[in-house]
C-alpha cells in the first residue's frame, strides 16, 4: 500500500498582502504633514488678526484721551480753567480697556505710568504758562509713545493688507501726531507775545518746527485716506470719510497759512488760528470712528476668510486620508479574494479537478476502514489492461 506523503502547508504571503497598506500609509504621512502645517499657518494668521482687533479697540479708547489732553493743555496755557471732567472720563474708559486687553498687548505697565502722569496734572491752570506748556508736553509725548506701543504689540504695524495698513497708519500714528502738534502750534502762538523780545527769534524757529511737525503727519493722514478711498472696494469708507477729510484738509491748509508770520504782519492772528485748529479737531473727531470701524470690518472679514480656509484644509486632508485608506484596503482585500482559504494552491498538488484520489484520514478510533484497501496508483498513470491478466496467471 502506497501512502502519499503529508502535504506541507504553504506559508501565507504576508509581505505581498500588506504592501498596499504600507504604500497607503507612506502616502498618508506627507498628506497629514501638509494638513497640519497648513492648519498651523492659518491659525497663526487668525491669532494675529484677533490681536489686531484688540489694538483697534485700544486705539479707539485712546482717541478721546488725546483730544481731552490737548484741550486741557490749551486751557492751561491760556490761563483758563482746565476741563478735567472730559479728561477723567476718557482716562477711566481707557483704563477699563487696558484692564481687559492690556496683558495680551503688554501695555499695562506703560499705561500705569501714563495714568499717573495724567492724574498728577493740576486741576487748575498754572501761574506760569511756560511751565504748563512743558508739563503737558511731557504727558502728550508719553501718550504718543503708547500709541506706538499698541500698534507694535498688536501687530497693526505689520498688517499684510494694503487698505488695512494705510488705515492703521493713519489712525494710529499720523492722526494723534497731527492732533498733538496742532495743539502745540496754537499754544506756542499764544505764548510768543508773552516772551521777551530777545527770545522772539528763537520762538519763530520753534513755531516753524511745530508747523512742520503738524503739517507732515496731517499730509500723511490725508494721503493714507485718499489712497484707501481711491483703491478700496468698500463704499462705506468713501462716503463716510470724504466730507470730514475735505474739512480736515482745508483746516490744515489754513493752519499752515495763519501760523506763518511775514514782514507785513509779524504777529499771528490767534483768533483765526484757534478757529482753524477747532475745525481740524472736529474733522478728526468725525474721521476717527469711520477709520476704526472700517479697519475692524476688514479684520473681521479676514478672520472669516481664514476660518473658511482652515475648514477647506481640514476637509481636503480628511478626503485624501479616506481615499488612501480605501485604496490600501481594496488592494489588501483583492489579494485575499484571489487565495481561497487565505492561501494559494501549490503547483502539482492533487485536487478534485484532476480526478486523482486523495488520502482519507483515519476514523476517530484511529483504525483504518474495514475491507480491502485500494491500491493506489501514482498520479497520472492508468491501471493495467485486462488483457495481460491471463498471461500473468500462467506464469
Amino acid at each position: 500500500m502506497t501512502v502519499p506523503a503529508s502535504r506541507v502547508r504553504r506559508r501565507p504571503r504576508t509581505p505581498g498582502r500588506l504592501l498596499p497598506l504600507l504604500l497607503a500609509t507612506a502616502l498618508l504621512l506627507p498628506v497629514a504633514f501638509l494638513v497640519v502645517q497648513g492648519h498651523r499657518m492659518v491659525d497663526a494668521d487668525r491669532e494675529l488678526a484677533e490681536r489686531e482687533r484688540l489694538g483697534v479697540e485700544y486705539l479707539r479708547a485712546l482717541g478721546p484721551v488725546t483730544e481731552a489732553l490737548v484741550d486741557a493743555q490749551t486751557a492751561a496755557v491760556a490761563g483758563r480753567p482746565v476741563p478735567r471732567d472730559a479728561l477723567d472720563r476718557a482716562v477711566e474708559a481707557a483704563a477699563a480697556v487696558d484692564t481687559r486687553v492690556g496683558d495680551e498687548l503688554r501695555s499695562t505697565e506703560r499705561w500705569a505710568g501714563l495714568r499717573a502722569k495724567l492724574e498728577g496734572l493740576p486741576s487748575r491752570s498754572l501761574t506760569d504758562p511756560e511751565a504748563a506748556f512743558t508739563a503737558y508736553g511731557e504727558v502728550t509725548d508719553l501718550l504718543l509713545a503708547l500709541h506706538g506701543k499698541i500698534r507694535e504689540t498688536s501687530g497693526l504695524i505689520r498688517d499684510p493688507g494694503s487698505d488695512s495698513y494705510f488705515l492703521q497708519d493713519g489712525v494710529g500714528e499720523e492722526m494723534p501726531k497731527a492732533m498733538v502738534a496742532t495743539g502745540r502750534l496754537v499754544d506756542l502762538a499764544v505764548l510768543m507775545p508773552q516772551r521777551p523780545a530777545a527770545e522772539q527769534a528763537r520762538s519763530l524757529g520753534e513755531l516753524a518746527t511745530l508747523r512742520f511737525a503738524a503739517l507732515q503727519p496731517a499730509g500723511d493722514l490725508v494721503g493714507d485716506l485718499q489712497t484707501v478711498v481711491d483703491t478700496s472696494e468698500s463704499a462705506d469708507i468713501g462716503a463716510g470719510a470724504l466730507t470730514p477729510l475735505d474739512s480736515y484738509q482745508r483746516a490744515v491748509e489754513a493752519l499752515a497759512a495763519l501760523s506763518r508770520p511775514n514782514s507785513r504782519t509779524p504777529a499771528v492772528d490767534l483768533t483765526k488760528l484757534a478757529a482753524a485748529r477747532t475745525q481740524a479737531q472736529n474733522a478728526t473727531r468725525e474721521l476717527q470712528p469711520v477709520i476704526l470701524d472700517e479697519l475692524d470690518r476688514l479684520l473681521r472679514q479676514r478672520i472669516d476668510q481664514l476660518d473658511r480656509d482652515d475648514l477647506l484644509i481640514l476637509a481636503a486632508g480628511g478626503v485624501a486620508g479616506l481615499l488612501l485608506a480605501a485604496l490600501g484596503a481594496s488592494g489588501w482585500l483583492a489579494r485575499r479574494a484571489g487565495t481561497p482559504g487565505g492561501r494559494g494552491t501549490a503547483p502539482g498538488e492533487p485536487t478534485e479537478a484532476t480526478g486523482n484520489p486523495r488520502w482519507e484520514p483515519p476514523t476517530q478510533s484511529g483504525r483504518l476502514p474495514a475491507g480491502p484497501m485500494p491500491v493506489l496508483q501514482p498520479a497520472g498513470q492508468s491501471p493495467e489492461p485486462d488483457r495481460w491478466r491471463p498471461f500473468d496467471a500462467a506464469r
